[in-house]
């Protein structure tokens, strides 16, 4: 992943990864916005892209519309339309 450069774009089609994976990622990740409980419901759901962030050092958050929390690189992936 380079610094400062997203996956997704405001407005892509992006689904959630599995409840496998999210469940996962607190293991993984030890660093800043870490996943809260409820969005963990949240696995596999469908949703756009509402807004894009850099955290300093570059890493890319997003903002899903109609979804709760901030979500890391690694929790979106490409949804099939």
């Amino acid at each position: 992943m380079q610094p400062y450069k997203a996956s997704f774009d405001v407005g892509a089609h992006v689904a959630i990864v599995d409840r496998q994976a999210l469940d996962a990622f607190p293991r993984t990740w030890r660093f800043h916005n870490a996943l809260q409980p409820e969005q963990l419901t949240y696995a596999g759901k469908i949703a756009r892209v509402a807004k894009v962030e850099f955290y300093f050092g570059g890493d890319p958050f997003y903002e899903l519309r109609g979804v709760p929390g901030v979500w890391h690189e690694v929790c979106p992936q490409a949804a099939t339309e």
